[in-house]
């Protein structure tokens, strides 16, 4: 493949400073080096790597060699959730255990630490031939996928998993230690850890103190974790060059303009109808008394939090200078493509067959959503339900034949989960599954056929007996119906019946999409992205993956949309000077009365021009020592539209500052044992 070198030249922009969500192998050392003046070593992105984790839906870090973890309190809130009760609701009082014999274990909460990356491209292509349909490539690809994971995990004993990359222009196979021993040491309350609530979500500045300890266990001890990060002395400085090790989620900075388009006018309006649903339900619930506050607080929250990141992108992807950018870019790239006498307009061709693609399939995409993915929202019953029976007919396949989260790679995660001895709480399961039996009546017999399910009943009378007679709550049902599938395909609980029902249409939906979109990766998408690593080669990276990235940036101001500037850093005296004493403004009363033993200008929270998207929660911030000054948490409402398109200009990441949590395990929720353990007890 060959490009003239005027349209070389016009194409091959050098990113920006601070962008790039980077390959722990493919990082930007001679970036760092023009711009900060310092050397980034093997040996300090290895520290990153073996010291940083994924961890239920964000990230963390080790900060002791006996497996303390440090992450945020949302990362770790699910756990705080299903450990609480009403006689100990430590989302509300906090938690913290002086002891190791106190450490409480999290249901169904697991880690993974990077061990190694190896390409394997070219095995998980050789099976597909050159007269195969984008369709038969893309399955041979899976199977190959799926062959290399269990060939792996036989070998080593690691979680193995391939990652795709660069829309299928490459295929990565990386290997993990896996932890599922995760034991909660220390948590603030919930008001305090979302300090502002939801009116301060994606806001600046900010005031929470969003962390929480937990430690892994191997073998009912604690881990021995020898890479871990030390916790700074000094703590963050404004304007210092610092790292960010996590694992972003997705981004879709590599995508084109129809995808785009197709994210602005289909997906991300049925998105935010959908939750708006659900989150008006759930309010509506969680007034009715503490109790059914407390149940409800969990999901709630997760909700309004995919509902603003939801609404930041779309805001982005309805600024037209965004999309054209996005567009001018497109332009350029394509007409690169035709006048090069190797490929022509042929070759460019793979832009309009991707733009009629999602054409094609948009009309589809609401009964995707509603059917098989995300499908029912909020409820654990359905989800449940609906992996037993794709369980009991997934596993009776070959295992490279089978749907991806039913592969033996997958396995122990998907275990782990359905037989989570968790509770399960019937008003808000039958709320949740309420709505999803609107969803689906509204879809209509033919996609969803329900009417004898629903027996003349509303939606909420038939979700209500459904959470009330299954006896799916039983951890024991559970695996019994595993183990047997003639007892799943004859079984009469009324969620295993409901999710048999809609498994025809489901299937049909997923293959469709596999047909129309995911196929693109094998032909259109891929070979997209082969331009463009032509022509900006080690300078591009690949969109994110919720896998192990390391980004940095500047702990910077900013100045907002009026030009006012907005200071690096908040205070513990701007949160008692927001405090009013009433929600989301109300201070936990050791916080009241620790007020006169704080440092009050001491840094609470601080943003950076890091390169962040959701998944990078709870991801550690260092400096150049590769010591802890911090905590991800958030970004700004002006980082949100990053998932497409890389801005310093305002977007900042959010993180807690280190020092303020020390500061605030030392003199209000004095914790000795904890504070020697990071080695900053008595200093």
């Amino acid at each position: 493949m060959r490009f003239s070198a005027v349209l070389l030249c016009a194409l091959a922009l050098p990113v920006m400073a601070d962008e790039g969500m980077w390959l722990f192998n493919q990082f930007p050392k001679d970036q760092v080096k023009q711009k900060y003046e310092f050397d980034v070593t093997d040996a300090f992105l290895a520290k990153l790597q073996f010291a940083s984790m994924r961890i239920g839906g964000g990230s963390g870090s080790f900060v002791s060699p006996d497996g303390l973890i440090f992450t945020n309190h949302h990362v770790a809130s699910d756990c705080i959730a299903k450990l609480s009760s009403p006689a100990h609701d430590y989302m509300k009082t906090g938690f913290y255990a002086a002891s190791r014999e106190q450490e409480l274990k999290c249901p169904d909460l697991e880690s993974n630490v990077l061990l190694s990356t190896q390409d394997v491209t070219a095995q998980v292509e050789e099976p597909a031939k050159d007269e195969d349909t984008a369709s038969d490539t893309l399955q041979k690809r899976n199977a190959a996928i799926a062959r290399i994971e269990k060939i792996c995990a036989e070998k080593t004993g690691n979680h193995c998993t391939v990652v795709k990359l660069y829309s299928g222009a490459r295929y990565d196979l990386y290997q993990y230690k896996k932890y599922t021993d995760i034991r909660l040491v220390f948590a603030p309350e919930y008001e305090t850890a979302f300090f502002g609530g939801d009116p301060d979500n994606f806001t600046y500045p900010r005031y929470d103190l969003d962390i929480s300890f937990l430690r892994a266990y191997e073998n009912g001890r604690p881990a021995s974790t020898p890479h871990y990060f030390q916790w700074s002395a000094e703590g963050v400085k404004e304007d210092e060059l610092v790292f960010v090790a996590g694992n972003p989620g997705t981004t879709s900075r590599l995508a084109t303009v129809a995808q785009l388009t197709f994210y602005r006018d289909t997906a991300l309006p049925l998105t935010l109808a959908r939750l708006q649903t659900r989150i008006a339900a759930l309010r509506d619930f969680s007034a009715q008394s503490a109790e059914d506050q407390r149940l409800a607080q969990r999901v709630l929250f997760g909700f309004n939090n995919s509902y603003k990141g939801s609404a930041g992108k779309l805001i982005g992807l309805r600024d037209t200078r965004l999309m054209a950018r996005k567009a001018a870019f497109e332009r350029k790239l394509r007409s690169a493509v035709e006048n090069d006498p190797k490929l022509g307009t042929d070759a460019a061709k793979v832009w309009d067959d991707v733009a009629a693609a999602y054409k094609s399939w948009a009309s589809s995409e609401k009964a995707y959503a509603v059917l098989e993915r995300p499908a029912a929202q909020g409820s654990n019953l359905f989800r449940i339900a609906r992996d037993i029976v794709r369980l009991a007919e997934e596993r009776a396949k070959p295992n490279d034949q089978r749907l991806p989260e039913f592969r033996d790679s997958a396995m122990a995660s998907l275990e782990l989960t359905l037989y989570s001895p968790a509770p399960i709480h019937d008003p808000v399961e039958s709320l949740m599954l309420a709505q999803y039996l609107e969803e689906l009546k509204a879809l209509g017999e033919k996609e969803a056929p329900i009417k004898s399910l629903l027996a003349g009943r509303t939606p909420q009378a038939a979700a209500e007996e459904m959470v009330r007679a299954t006896k799916l709550k039983d951890v024991a049902e559970r695996k019994r119906l595993v183990q047997d599938a003639a007892a799943v395909a004859g079984s009469d609980d009324p969620l295993i019946r409901l999710a048999r029902a809609l498994e025809p249409s489901a299937r049909k939906l997923r293959a469709k999409r596999e047909e129309t979109i995911e196929a693109l990766d094998a032909s259109a998408t891929a070979r997209i992205e082969q331009y463009r690593l032509k022509i900006l080669g080690a300078a591009e990276y690949p969109d994110a993956t919720f896998a192990p990235r390391v980004t940095f940036g500047a702990v910077k101001g900013y100045k907002d949309k009026a030009e006012t500037p907005v200071p690096y850093a908040t205070t513990f005296s701007g949160m008692y000077y927001r405090a009013t004493g009433q929600d989301p403004y109300k201070l936990p009363q050791r916080w009241l009365d620790a007020k006169a033993r704080l440092d009050l200008v001491m840094p609470l929270d601080f943003v950076s021009t890091c390169d962040i998207t959701g998944g990078n929660s709870g991801s550690p911030t260092v400096d150049q020592k590769g010591e802890i000054v911090g905590i991800i948490f958030d970004s700004n409402i002006e980082g949100l539209p990053l998932t497409y398109l890389y801005s310093d200009q305002q977007a900042r990441a959010v993180h807690v500052a280190s020092q303020g949590i020390v500061e605030a395990l030392r003199k209000v929720y004095k914790t000795p044992e904890l504070l020697r353990e990071l080695g900053r007890q008595g200093k």
